[in-house]
């Protein structure tokens, strides 16, 4: 399979990329600026208005999901404010229908909304795989939030008091065992899983390959990646606001724009 990048998303790499099966410790990384985040953004705006319904569904997706998750663990804030934080990171894994279409759109072709929702079906393995190791990293995370709280307060509060109590200049041990475990688990999260999903589906690659390759991006160009990690962690937040209605344009464009980077940091794939 080959891909060709489009002229404005093509960043030269290094060294000529090498073959599939090559490990992720010898596969070439393009070194990256601090503008491609940004233009990654454009490009993911850009795909999104070449087949907005298809981004729209699956940005409806992701708002009812977040009412879901609202109306599931409203009497389980501690678990409410990991798993959501998660929710930010699953995206991954979750956009794999946009990866889709922005991959047939580089190549020309005209995304279909039914090959988007079946994207997973030629990866399955190394997908599921991935997904699970996520998955867990997800269960590890909200337990230990839970603890967090267990330990901080005399009884769990409600997710109002559960928010106030993270403002709280009072409560400065717990914010910041808290926001510490965050972090902790969110780096891994992030770094593990920026390029990996789209990775896998564009490349005949396994899980831990992808995700040593993700991680060695994170490490070797912290700067640019900590530029990309927040500005999609604050839009999102900022898309979460409004009841999460502003999901239904910002998921979508985001999640192209995350193939953009994938693209960015690995070039053609040299199937």
């Amino acid at each position: 399979m080959t891909a060709a990048a489009p002229p404005d998303d093509s960043n030269t790499p290094a060294t000529p990329p090498g073959p599939a099966s090559e490990g992720a410790f010898s596969l070439p990384l393009t070194r990256l600026t601090w503008a491609d985040p940004f233009r990654w953004l454009r490009l993911g705006l850009r795909d999104f208005l070449r087949a907005p319904f298809i981004g729209l569904f699956y940005g409806s997706a992701f708002m009812v999901m977040g009412w879901a998750l609202l109306k599931v663990y409203e009497n389980a804030p501690a678990y409410l404010l990991a798993l959501a934080a998660g929710f930010l990171l699953m995206g991954p894994v979750l956009c794999l229908g946009l990866y889709r279409v922005s991959q047939l759109l580089e190549r020309g072709e005209q995304p279909d909304f039914g090959d988007s929702l079946l994207a997973f079906e030629s990866r399955i393995g190394p997908l599921a795989l991935f997904g699970m190791v996520l998955l867990v990293l997800e269960m590890i995370w909200g337990r230990a939030a839970l603890v967090v709280f267990a330990v901080s307060f005399d009884g769990m509060p409600d997710f109002k008091g559960s928010l106030l109590a993270l403002v709280n200049p009072e409560n400065l041990g717990f914010i910041v065992a808290y926001l510490s475990v965050g972090a902790i688990f969110a780096g891994l999260i992030y770094s593990i899983s920026v390029i990996s999903i789209p990775m896998l589906l564009d490349r005949s690659t396994d899980a831990v390959t992808a995700a040593l390759t993700s991680l060695r991006l994170v490490l070797t160009q912290p700067g640019v990646m900590l530029l990309w990690g927040a500005l999609l962690t604050g839009l999102i937040v900022l898309a979460m606001l409004p009841w999460f209605a502003g999901l239904t344009v910002v998921a979508p464009v985001l999640g192209h724009a995350s193939w953009h980077a994938y693209r960015a940091a690995l070039g053609p794939s040299p199937q």
